[in-house]
């Protein structure tokens, strides 16, 4: 005897068993059907949009230069903070300020400036390059994770474009020149570099041996500045000036020679 089927008059007629199959099976398929998306995943997906991530920077960006504005945290670096603490503690928590403080906009020739006199012309100097490779690395860091995605669409523009080519293709030789270029705003590099496809590494690399220079100028300049006539501080000045001097003529001319190609 069939247990599927009864043939009756030529009707087939479904079996009790092969009834609870189909509604099991059925049950099944509706168990494992796709929700539908809900509240908490919408508003999930808008906050790590490019464009959320990006507000969000710029929000954490003005939040910082509005607490170096209310604060003065240069006022404490110039005092010779930080009071309780000497040696190397001093100058791994000076450090750590300063990278903060870059990240800030804060000006590096001032922080620069605060090593030299806090620390000397070596401590100083190593104090500063440090805080120097952690504020670009953090800079770099949070450009890359909150801006890239939003602003790389808009890179439409010739030299836009061409700029980010430099920057994706020849990344450590760009950012080594950027460095030794005292007419680039340290920040200005930091965020372009994010923006651009450079590698981590060669940015960090470029950043430590391009900022010796007029870091190493202007930490001397704050050591040796109780003693402005000595040589050393000449020496710093000088250093500090001429590479001014030739950024602006470098500038002006490159200006010049635009406005001849319009």
């Amino acid at each position: 005897m069939l247990d599927a089927t009864t043939r009756s008059g030529g009707t087939a007629t479904a079996s009790p068993r092969a009834t609870a199959t189909e509604l099991a099976l059925a049950a099944e398929l509706a168990t494992v059907a796709p929700a539908p998306v809900g509240l908490t995943a919408r508003c999930t997906r808008v906050l790590l949009s490019p464009w959320s991530r990006l507000s969000l920077l710029i929000a954490l960006l003005a939040g910082a230069a509005s607490a170096v504005l209310l604060f003065e945290p240069q006022r404490l670096l110039a005092d010779g903070w930080p009071p309780q603490l000497g040696g190397a503690a001093a100058a791994v928590v000076f450090g750590v300020a300063y990278g903060l403080c870059t990240v800030a906009f804060v000006p590096r020739p001032l922080l620069n400036l605060a090593a030299g006199a806090l620390f000397g012309s070596q401590l100083g100097l190593g104090t500063a390059l440090a805080g120097t490779v952690l504020g670009a690395g953090v800079a770099f860091g949070l450009g890359r994770i909150l801006g890239q995605d939003a602003l790389r669409p808009l890179l439409r523009g010739r030299w836009l474009k061409a700029a980010d080519g430099q920057l994706s293709r020849h990344g450590f030789r760009s950012m080594l020149a950027a460095r030794l270029f005292p007419g680039v705003p340290f920040w200005a590099a930091n965020y372009c570099a994010a923006v651009s496809r450079m590698s981590t590494v060669s940015f960090l690399v470029a950043t430590a041996l391009g900022s010796i220079p007029n870091t190493a100028a202007y930490v001397v300049a704050g050591a040796r500045a109780s003693a402005p006539t000595s040589p050393a501080f000449l020496i710093a000045m000088a250093c500090i000036a001429l590479p001014a001097l030739v950024g602006a003529v470098v500038a002006w001319r490159k200006r010049h020679h635009l406005r001849g190609v319009r």
